[in-house]
């Protein structure tokens, strides 16, 4: 999951940065390319850690549910199950 957010991230602001760099600003292509490389480089590394966060958010809260879960299924009466 990290690595799916981290790569969708940096693509989006690559291909904003190219767009950007190209069309708005009249830089000249290499610049362009390079500045959206950087770009996504650099938006890749903060993708992984919010991916990282997110799935151990995640991870903790299925922990916690599976507990609840199974401490309402042994706390039940016998003749509700």
């Amino acid at each position: 999951m990290p690595r799916r957010i981290a790569a969708t991230l940096s693509l989006i602001v690559f291909a904003i940065t190219l767009v950007t760099g190209e069309f708005q600003a009249d830089n000249p292509f290499s610049t362009s390319v390079l500045r959206a490389v950087l770009a996504m480089a650099f938006t890749y590394v903060i993708g992984l850690l919010l991916g990282a966060m997110a799935q151990k958010m995640l991870d903790e809260n299925i922990k916690e549910s599976e507990k609840k879960l199974k401490n309402n299924q042994s706390s039940a009466p016998p003749a509700a199950r």
